[in-house]
């Protein structure tokens, strides 16, 4: 017999009640929904992440759930993507950066940073719309369809970026440039792209905001008089494209990256042995990850709404 850890007990005593108070509220079916959806995520991050990070991804996870399930969608489509192309070509991984972990594995920082943001949107939106499924309709849900905007938006610019880096470094022939002189720099710099790391974030986003539109498809029933959701695609690819960019920029001039003559290969730490390469030490990767996040969510579905077509 195997016995549980103290966590999983703790995780397992709180869904139990969780689920059990949401019965008592005469049995809605969207909160019912939910608690088969979190029991599956619950599977998926014991399995694919530390036990640290379960009780962050459970919220962040429970939260776009009961939400809108296109939130659930996009977040899913982020996390099973990314966490695939994490573990891919690991070995290569290992020799070309210092801060890889093996199996992909992330903790509960890293996890906050790439849905910390979705999730506030997530609660402001329920406070502001109320949970369920809206078409994204500048002309009929203004302040709804700006909040949906700006969580895909999020989600996809955390996915380019992912995609970016976790295929780019691997797979590019050419050597990496970086973004602010067009130099060539060691793989691994901070703000190092490739024509293949932009692909690649452009496929990540686009992969995001494919799962947003099919769950439309399904779940909004009004979708016959409302405006056209296609655009979410290209907007989910524009976002994954351009959060990579801004990604990178910020990375070449806010994070230190040097080259370590002993290691063969890029840190993002000073010490003797090694020789600056771009950028200063004010923001580690995660922070990066969060500016850049913050930055594609409030200004993309501005720019969104002047090209999004009416009804």
């Amino acid at each position: 017999m195997v016995a549980c850890a103290p966590s999983h007990l703790c995780v397992g005593c709180f869904l139990y009640w969780f689920q059990s108070l949401l019965r008592l509220e005469l049995l809605n079916r969207r909160a019912l929904i939910a608690v088969g959806l979190l029991e599956i995520i619950t599977y998926m991050v014991f399995v694919c992440l530390l036990k640290a990070v379960l009780q962050l991804a459970l919220i962040i996870g429970f939260l776009l759930t009961v939400a809108n399930y296109s939130f659930f969608a996009a977040l899913l489509a982020f996390f099973v993507t990314s966490s695939k192309l994490t573990k891919w070509k690991g070995d290569k991984k290992k020799q070309i950066d210092a801060e890889y972990r093996a199996g992909g594995q992330r903790n509960w920082i890293q996890v906050f940073c790439n849905g910390g943001v979705p999730a506030e949107l997530a609660l402001l939106y329920m406070i502001e719309n109320g949970p369920g499924e809206i078409a994204v309709d500048f002309s009929k849900h203004y302040t709804a369809s700006w909040m949906c905007l700006s969580l895909l938006g999020a989600l996809a610019c955390s996915a380019g970026d992912t995609w970016a880096s976790e295929v780019g470094t691997v797979v590019s022939k050419s050597p990496p440039r970086l973004i602010t002189t067009w130099e060539e720099v060691p793989v691994g710099t901070n703000g190092a792209v490739t024509v293949v790391g932009f692909l690649s974030s452009i496929l990540g986003g686009l992969c995001v905001g494919l799962a947003y539109f099919i769950s439309q498809l399904i779940c909004v029933s009004d979708l016959d008089i409302s405006a056209p959701q296609w655009p979410l695609i290209v907007y989910g690819a524009s976002a994954g494209f351009l959060g990579s960019v801004l990604d990178s920029y910020i990375g070449a001039v806010m994070q230190y990256s040097g080259y370590d003559e002993n290691r063969h290969m890029a840190v993002n730490y000073y010490t003797d042995g090694v020789r600056h390469i771009s950028g200063k030490p004010i923001l580690d990767n995660n922070a990066v990850n969060l500016f850049s996040s913050i930055l594609i969510a409030l200004t993309l579905p501005g720019i969104a709404w002047g090209f999004w077509p009416r009804n």
